[in-house]
């Protein structure tokens, strides 16, 4: 698995359902920090 490919994946349908990384972390129970390193494939 491509982790920087699917980073930007998730990154653009966060982006087009216009939620932020905080909305994303609060539904799914996690910190806006993960959110974001799984976005830039860390």
């Amino acid at each position: 698995m491509n982790l920087k490919k699917t980073g930007k994946f998730l990154a653009e349908l966060r982006k087009s359902k216009e939620l932020t990384q905080k909305d994303v972390a609060e539904k799914i129970g996690v910190l806006p920090k993960t959110v974001s390193k799984w976005e830039t494939g860390e």
